[in-house]
């Protein structure tokens, strides 16, 4: 180990390596392609930087000259992530002289940014805003040595297969590719066989297993108040050091941070919508601890590595399952452990049987004094195949806790039925006598007559619409025929 890469790690406190650390430090150093599975806030950025960093000195040392590209890429899915790892890499080279590492993503003004790519030797970059300036010539490819691509499933969720896959190209030349994901997802696996040479697959954990250090809280909310009194009883609770709170939402997000902020608490907001400047100047608050609250929509969901994050408040379930688990690891980061709270109302069933599929695990339902749900508590089973009734069919993706759940919030209990009582849904009802299927005999042209025009201006029985004078169906060229829709509508009887 280089000696100011080392000082910098003492520095920085970082005494053992964490598994993940263990298995890609020596494989990364042996030169050899990696893909990369492991749990959100298991040290997997310096898993990366460290011995890449490590090659970058060795050789630099060998051959001392100005580069004309980066020989280290690191690609991210968001600007928050670009921007994290770019810090971290800034940390291990604060003793290493003659270094530098460029930020490039979307949303911040060229000029600066070509500034910085001016003898950079780590460029860390989002795909978007680093394939414009490949394409405009303002940076050159075909000096990198090593590739990463942190978060590869969100690199895809976000529509980047072409632009790695054009990065890849105009990078053919380079000698290493580490690949982190959160999971082998067959698509993954085909976007890996067009990256890597021969990768290495290194997985530490379940995929998207929860670290164990994290107390999960699940709260059963009645209704939209009942939530706010749930969320205004953590946002008193003094154990509280510094904590996200997701919301479902932009609009949420910002309505949530605008009246804590008028209440007095020490609060910020971010979401996607927001200028890049001040999403990175109100992310560097919430680093400093000049603000205590954090609300945020799921660009904070990765990316974000603040130790002193005690709590993860869910107000609502994510879109993805997956992204759960990506959540609630903002806390318990650093050796520490959190608290993770998730509030659930009766439309976020099925989302939350979709989320305990993916952990492969049941979250228990917790009360808080005072602030007790009035709906029954949520008693589910373990998830297996249901039997089906040869009559009657049991409703997808609900149990028998499920179905009690959502009966709670029916008025009044249900009605006995009458003695005698014949389930018949599943009987056909029998014919008047006397009928005859008409169904292929044409019907006789109805004969205009002064009776019908004389009766045309009464309702016509469609949809609650009266045909009163004047109306569109009185204008129309044949008696007994409204419009609607743009069509005549025969309505005889």
């Amino acid at each position: 180990m280089q000696a100011s890469l080392q000082s910098a790690i003492d520095a920085l406190g970082f005494h053992s390596p964490t598994p993940v650390q263990e298995q890609v430090i020596p494989q990364a150093l042996a030169g050899k392609d990696l893909l990369v599975s492991s749990q959100t806030g298991s040290g997997k950025t310096a898993a990366f930087l460290i011995p890449l960093l490590q090659m970058m000195l060795g050789s630099r040392n060998a051959a001392m000259r100005l580069p004309s590209g980066p020989a280290i890429l690191v690609l991210s899915p968001t600007r928050e992530l670009a921007q994290q790892v770019s810090d971290d890499a800034i940390d291990l080279l604060k003793g290493s002289r003659g270094l530098r590492v460029a930020t490039v993503v979307g949303g911040l003004p060229y000029g600066k940014q070509l500034q910085a790519l001016r003898g950079a030797d780590l460029v860390v970059a989002t795909p978007g805003r680093l394939l414009d300036l490949y394409r405009t010539r303002k940076i050159r490819l075909d000096q990198v040595v090593h590739m990463v691509v942190d978060e590869a499933d969100r690199m895809l969720d976000l529509g980047f297969a072409e632009d790695l896959q054009a990065i890849a190209l105009a990078s053919a030349q380079r000698q290493q590719t580490l690949m982190f994901s959160a999971t082998f997802a067959p698509r993954i696996m085909l976007l890996a066989e067009k990256l890597t040479r021969d990768p290495l697959r290194i997985a530490m954990t379940a995929v998207n297993q929860a670290k164990p250090d994290i107390r999960e809280l699940i709260h059963l909310a009645d209704h939209e108040s009942h939530r706010i009194r749930l969320l205004e009883h953590y946002l008193s609770d003094s154990s509280v050091d510094q904590a996200v709170i997701f919301a479902r939402t932009q609009v949420e997000c910002e309505q949530l941070g605008e009246k804590l902020t008028a209440q007095g608490l020490s609060v910020t907001y971010l979401h996607g919508a927001l200028p890049q400047s001040v999403r990175t100047r109100r992310l560097n608050a919430f680093r400093e601890k000049r603000v205590q609250w954090l609300v945020a929509t799921d660009v904070a969901a990765r990316g974000l590595d603040v130790p002193s994050i005690s709590h993860v408040i869910n107000l609502g379930l994510p879109m993805k399952p997956e992204d759960y688990v990506h959540r609630i690891g903002r806390t318990a980061r650093a050796g520490r452990s959190g608290v993770a709270v998730t509030m659930v109302e009766v439309s976020d069933l099925r989302k939350l049987r979709a989320i305990e599929r993916v952990i492969e695990r049941r979250l228990e339902n917790s009360v808080i004094p005072g602030l007790e749900p009035k709906i029954r508590p949520l008693v589910r089973t373990a998830a297996k195949p249901a039997s089906k009734s040869p009559n009657r069919s049991r409703p997808q993706g609900l149990v028998h806790g499920e179905r009690d759940f959502l009966k709670a919030e029916r008025s009044g209990p249900s009605q006995p039925r009458g003695e005698g009582w014949q389930d018949r849904s599943g009987v056909a009802k029998p014919r008047s006598e006397g009928w005859q299927d008409r169904s292929g005999v044409a019907k006789p042209r109805r004969v205009e007559t002064t009776e019908a025009r004389s009766t045309s201006n009464r309702g016509s029985g469609f949809a609650g619409f009266a045909n009163k004078p004047g109306s569109r169906s009185d204008a129309s060229p044949r008696a007994g025929q409204t419009r609607w829709a743009g069509k005549r509508v025969n309505s005889r009887a």
